[in-house]
Order: structure tokens, then sequence, then C-alpha cells
């Protein structure tokens, strides 16, 4: 005859009471929602940075300095001239063209202050890839508002942060220009530079530049010793006869600028589309071309001086 099982200890029989009342619960052991506190919200991080360099590795500290320093230069030797700055906007995102020259490149930065000045306004611009690789010269060139020229970062600047952009589509081509082609703009690429403002959904301000040419003109270049050297021309330049070979690598010419900014254009296109019209992006880039060139040949037509506008 099987024996019946032994009782559950009495610990057993109290919990599982226990479960079974939290389980089923009675009127007076009802669940009342407890009202919590609000999760606070997260405030925002802390800036790592120890510096006003931002992400393009511009300091408004550094453009500040060269700015003084620049001035007596912009304003004492170049003597520097703007007509219709009111064209560039003092809000939201441009892509500001212009013609090149000079060996070594004068109109950046003669653009750069004379709109930093003017209209308080900073001024990134895009430039060879070339700069990044020179030690020294890559730091300061970034500092002071140099961006490499590549779509994505133009579109970042444009779109994104609402910034004024500097850009020459004629790249090295035009400081590469000899002393009998001043004035003559050379072809502005495949004008990836409209198609950049079109996706940005943002005008472009052409901008004519006299006087740059004078600054520092090539009179003979080698592009044997170019390219043994892995650079775009190796010029001779009248500031070389005047200065001396080393000075003259970085001695101006007395040069009166003229700038003049043209009307804006806007594109009647929608932003961020994956493709352009390949024929209207060439289009409108001859069109501004055109329109820089004409202005180029009108101010160059009714300069007195060389040196004194």
């Amino acid at each position: 005859m099987a024996l019946p099982p032994d009782p559950p200890p009495e610990s057993f029989v109290a919990s599982r009471e226990s479960i079974d009342d939290i389980l089923t619960p009675t009127v007076e052991r009802s669940l009342v929602p407890v009202p919590s506190e609000p999760e606070p919200e997260p405030g925002p991080l802390d800036d790592p940075r120890r510096s006003d360099v931002d992400e393009w590795g511009r300091s408004e500290h550094m453009r500040e300095l060269a700015r003084r320093i620049y001035e007596p230069l912009y304003s004492k030797w170049f003597r520097a001239e703007w007509e219709g700055l009111e064209n560039i906007p003092t809000e939201g995102g441009a892509l500001l063209v212009a013609n090149h020259a000079a060996a070594l490149p004068s109109d950046a930065p003669v653009i750069m202050h004379g709109i930093e000045t003017e209209l308080h306004r900073p001024v990134y611009g895009l430039a060879d890839q070339l700069f990044r690789t020179v030690p020294v010269v890559n730091v300061f060139w970034s500092r002071l508002g140099g961006v490499v020229g590549h779509p994505d970062n133009a579109y970042r600047l444009l779109r994104e942060q609402d910034q004024l952009v500097l850009v020459f589509p004629e790249g090295s081509k035009g400081p590469g220009k000899t002393v009998n082609q001043r004035y003559q703009l050379r072809r502005f690429g495949r004008g990836g530079f409209v198609e950049i403002a079109m996706r940005a959904g943002v005008p472009i301000v052409p901008i004519a530049v006299v006087g740059a040419e004078e600054s520092m003109p090539i009179l003979w270049k080698s592009n044997t010793i170019a390219k043994a050297l892995g650079m775009p021309y190796f010029p001779v330049t009248a500031n070389h006869v005047v200065f001396g070979p080393l000075l003259g690598n970085i001695a101006y010419l007395p040069a009166k600028f003229k700038l003049k900014v043209l009307d804006p254009v806007y594109f009647d296109v929608p932003a961020d589309q994956d493709r352009y019209s390949r024929s209207r992006v060439m289009d409108e880039s001859e069109s501004i071309r055109t329109r820089i060139q004409d202005a180029l040949y009108d101010m160059v037509r009714e300069r007195r001086s060389v040196w004194f506008g």
C-alpha cells in the first residue's frame, strides 16, 4: 500500500500563497499607477576643442590676425576698389566665381579680405589638393579658410552651413597664363561649379578682377622643370627681374586692383537632385564665363593705368 505524499514544507506553502496573491490581486490589493518624474532633457555636449578652429580647420583668430597684417597690402599697395558689393548676399549660401591670375595668385586673398572686412562674413576658398601637400603651408592655408576643392566639401558649406564659398573655375590654367595672355579667360572646366550650386540650391555670384594679372606676370615658363618638380607650371616672372630670384617669389608689383561683382545667377531647378542636365550645366558655365570675360574687357578698356587705375 502506497504511503500518502509528505505535506509540503510551510515555507513552500507560504511562498506559493504569496505568489498567488500577487498574480490574483483583490480589490484591497489593486495596482495603482505611481506618477514618475519626467527624465530631464539631455544637455549639450561639451565642445572638446580647445581653440576656435572649426571642422574645416579655419580659425577666426588667425583670420583676424591675417586681416590686420594684410590690410596695408590691400589698401596701400593694391589699393583695392570694389563695385557691386551689394550683389553678395548678406546671409545664406552663395558660390563666388572669379577669374584667376598671377604666378602666385594674388586675387584670392584680396577677395576674401575685402568681403570679410566690408560684409563681415567669412569666406571659404576652394583650392587644389597641392596646398595640402606642402608642410607648414597646409596648416596656415587651412587656418585662413582654405578648403580642398571637392564637390562634397562645397556642398556641405553651401547647403548645410549657408557659407560663402570662393572658387576659380580656370584652376591652375589661370595663374599659368603668360603676360601676352592677360585677361583671356581659360575654359571653365566641365561646369562642375554650376552643378554644385544647383545641387546646393544657391546662387552663383560672378566677380571680375583686374590687377592680379599685373601683380606677378609670367614672362616665361618651363613645362619640363614643372613636370620634374611636380608643379602645374614653373614660371619666371617680372617680379624676379625687379626683386631678384628669392624675393621675386613672394613680392608683388603694386598693380591697382579693381573688382566688380556682377548680378547673381539663380537656377530655377530643385536642389538635391541625383542628376542635372549636362547641356544645361555646360550652357550656364559658358554663360557665366562670357559675362566675366566681357566685364574684364570693359574694365581693362576703361582703366587709365595699370598702376593708378
